[in-house]
């Protein structure tokens, strides 16, 4: 190309350029003297990629996160301040959300209600003036196996000269009472059925204050199948009932009168209590109590395999709370407390307790109710001696008893309530 030379913009003179001269873009170079220098080139401009830009954010968002709990930290130790720190199982909590297991309560009652049935009773009474009558009676149970084990309380089938189970479906069925345990309030019925669908029980272990549960039973005798819902109010509740000191779930959810044997079931529709009582009183609403399951479960088994609650433990005496002193005026006594009416084991007998003495305190507990007096017993093992502290003829006599095996007669009824106390 002959005229190449004209376009080398570099050996070009005003006079052979055509038209205004092109703008040059001045380029400043750091060199690190603090200073922009013209250079004579530029640099290649450099871009950020996306990768190191998120990566760039999430330090950030670190060193904020960290600064900021430092300063709060710095906050509450230079200016005080207050800190809650509430401990709970999360065993609940880990496993519904490993494996969604919570279920809704209409899931909870679809999942229980054919498990729940409803208990009708007929007891023979005598009175003075009428003769002999019957008294009707109703409360609730749950299906124990699919054979026709049901579970109930004692206090609703005591005395009663005929039971009837009706299931969900209305089916009714002629009971046969297996055994029964008024300690604990538990007492096992067969009825001749195959098929049934039983509880499942749950773990005391895994259950909490807060968490939800539902109560299902027989209400006022007339409304099988009944649900209410709530939560658990408190655990290990040391109640009396009918003289007996009992360790039970207390519970929000309506509890009446033929509730009593029903299930309470958790938020996976586990069985973890049977319906025991609600609170006395016109005025008071959201106190039920229930039997934790593991209690009936061990209850429920030996009562099966055994007709009585096996390896419990006594001191072989009868008492008698004279908790007034017009009670005690009937029985001669002078001051009020726990008695001993009768002696009836070998080992107090041989440790020198007597009828009539006054329990004064076993070890260096003081005793104030028969309730309280069963319930020590019962914390103790088949072999261990207590030291019983009587008051025989206004003197303090100590007496070591070994506790013996509590046979199967001798596990109904353990004090006289002949007086009504």
């Amino acid at each position: 190309m002959d005229d190449w030379e004209k376009f080398n913009y570099s050996e070009r003179t005003d006079s052979e350029t055509a038209g205004p001269a092109p703008k040059v873009k001045t380029v400043y170079t750091d060199y690190g003297d603090g200073y922009g220098s013209a250079g004579s080139y530029a640099r290649e401009p450099k871009y950020v990629t996306r990768k190191a830009m998120i990566i760039t954010v999430i330090i950030c968002m670190l060193l904020s996160a960290f600064v900021g709990a430092a300063c709060y930290a710095l906050a509450m130790s230079t200016f005080g301040g207050t800190t809650i720190d509430k401990t709970i199982k999360t065993t609940n909590y880990n496993l519904a959300k490993a494996t969604g297991s919570v279920l809704s309560l209409q899931e909870i009652i679809a999942k229980n209600e054919n498990s729940v049935v409803a208990i009708s009773t007929e007891t023979m009474s005598t009175d003075f003036w009428v003769g002999q009558y019957v008294t009707q009676g109703a409360g609730s149970g749950v299906i124990y196996s699919e054979d026709g084990y049901v579970i109930t309380n004692n206090h609703v089938i005591d005395g009663a000269s005929n039971i009837k189970v009706t299931l969900y479906d209305g089916t009714e069925y002629e009971a046969t009472l297996v055994a029964t345990d008024s300690m604990t309030d538990v007492a096992v019925l067969k009825i001749d059925a195959t098929g049934l669908q039983p509880v499942t029980f749950g773990d005391m272990n895994n259950v909490n204050v807060g968490d939800a549960v539902v109560a299902i039973g027989n209400p006022l005798g007339t409304l099988s199948g009944t649900a209410t819902e709530g939560i658990v109010s408190a655990l290990e509740r040391e109640i009396t009932l009918d003289g007996k000191q009992m360790t039970l779930i207390q519970t929000s959810a309506s509890i009446n009168p033929g509730n009593s044997g029903g299930g309470l079931f958790d938020q996976y529709g586990n069985l973890i209590g049977i319906v025991v009582a609600k609170s006395s009183g016109s005025d008071v609403e959201g106190l039920g109590f229930a039997i934790p399951c593991d209690k009936v479960s061990s209850v429920a088994k030996s009562l099966i395999e055994n007709g009585y609650v096996e390896g419990r433990p006594q001191a072989g005496i009868v008492i008698i709370d004279l908790t007034d002193p017009q009670t005690a005026m009937q029985y001669g006594a002078t001051i009020t407390g726990v008695y001993i009416k009768d002696v009836t084991g070998k080992n107090a007998k041989k440790a020198g307790l007597k009828s009539g003495d006054l329990i004064y305190y076993v070890d260096d507990t003081k005793i104030t109710g028969t309730a309280q007096l069963v319930a020590l017993i019962q914390s103790h093992q088949v072999g261990d001696v207590l030291t019983f502290t009587v008051v025989r003829d206004n003197e303090m006599v100590k007496c070591d008893v070994e506790l013996e095996l509590s046979k199967p007669e001798q596990q109904e009824q353990k004090i006289d309530n002949s007086l009504g106390n």
